[in-house]
């Protein structure tokens, strides 16, 4: 069957639709991981998105279980240069078409995604639509033109979970460490690499107050990844401002972004967003470079930062955007990366344990 991809900028891109059929709209953006694909699917912080694999070739080792990083995939629509039809892995349980086709994710293969990744490095991210069901290319790109933009939109609290869940550690104990993780549209390998540090987890939705999180007397507070424009959440802001100083709190991705704003800081998207498992980041106190997974399309600008409240702790090598920051008065610190990767390189696993020593030092 075929399929054809169409941007807002009238560009057309027909292929060979796989899973699932359909008409959908997203944000068309690019992942330069080399496998994991099943966790990108997954990540909640894909939605609203239209996904362009620049590896070539998926669906080779086909899906597990124990590689959803949440309930279901969340991606608008996959775009792929191959798609294997067969499957060897020996803990696949399903092909990546049936899963497809069983989420209702619409995918489309034979494409040139080299020129296509070209064109949004170029011009930036843009709306497309990906159909199975119109072949008339000028019906489509009017359609792209309408779709909503990801700028100003609140995605985190769609994507959120409705009621407070517990993840309990192996070991737990006295001795463990409770801490409250607001869903943005968290990870699974998130509440593994927390439990792995000796947590015991509630996790609450988007919306809850400062109040109730200090209600459950956490001993450190975890602000997750998820989609869409940091900006709109004022309510996650306000929250973020009232538990300040309260408990140590650590943030990645869009959980820094609202960190930044809570700050006192701005946000701004950028031109295509940093997606995959490769980009270079810099330490900037210990000199170190560490490469890590990231997903994002906005960032926190370090000159709306005010020097002496906030140290700058990590920026990006390619483009000098800011990865990483710490509040100079209160515990609270925040990356703009994946520290739990998945998938992805391991080097910023010790983000974890520093998030665990500052817990236990305010313990004292």
């Amino acid at each position: 069957m075929k399929a054809i991809l169409a941007l807002e900028d009238g560009s057309i891109f027909t292929g060979r639709a796989f899973g699932a059929t359909g008409e959908k709209t997203g944000e068309v953006v690019f992942n330069t991981s080399m496998s994991g694909y099943q966790e990108i699917l997954t990540d909640p912080s894909y939605a609203g998105q239209i996904v362009v694999m620049t590896y070539p070739h998926v669906g080779n080792y086909g899906t597990s279980d124990k590689d959803n990083e949440s309930r279901k995939p969340f991606v608008e629509g996959f775009v792929a240069r191959e798609f294997s039809e067969i499957s060897s892995n020996w803990q696949s349980s399903e092909p990546l078409e049936s899963y497809l086709k069983r989420h209702g994710v619409i995918g489309i293969s034979e494409v040139d995604t080299r020129a296509l990744v070209l064109k949004i490095r170029n011009r930036g991210a843009m709306s497309g639509i990906l159909s199975t069901e119109n072949a008339d290319p000028e019906i489509l790109v009017a359609r792209a033109v309408c779709a909503p933009k990801m700028l100003g939109l609140d995605l985190a609290s769609s994507v959120s979970c409705r009621e407070p869940y517990s993840v309990t550690h192996a070991g737990a104990g006295s001795g463990s460490l409770k801490v409250v993780a607001y869903d943005f549209g968290i990870k699974r390998n998130i509440l593994n690499k927390l439990s792995r540090i000796g947590c015991d987890l509630t996790v609450v939705p988007a919306n809850t107050s400062a109040g109730e999180v200090l209600s459950l007397h956490p001993d450190g507070i975890f602000l997750s990844n998820g989609p869409g424009d940091p900006e709109p959440l004022l309510y996650a802001v306000r929250n973020i401002q009232e538990l300040l100083g309260r408990k140590p709190v650590f943030g990645i991705c869009l959980g820094h972004q609202l960190m930044g704003l809570a700050f006192g800081g701005k946000t701004y998207k950028l031109k295509f967003g940093h997606r995959g498992g490769n980009q270079p980041v810099k330490n900037l106190k210990s000199g170190k470079v560490e490469i890590t997974a990231q997903n994002h399309g906005f960032a926190v600008d370090p000159d709306s930062l005010q020097e002496s409240q906030v140290e700058l702790t990590h920026i990006n090598l390619n483009d000098h955007t800011l990865e990483g920051m710490r509040h100079r008065n209160v515990p609270a610190f925040s990356v703009q990366y994946h520290p739990e990767a998945s998938p992805g390189p391991h080097d910023s696993h010790y983000l974890f344990e520093e998030f665990k020593k500052l817990m236990l030092e305010s313990r004292i």
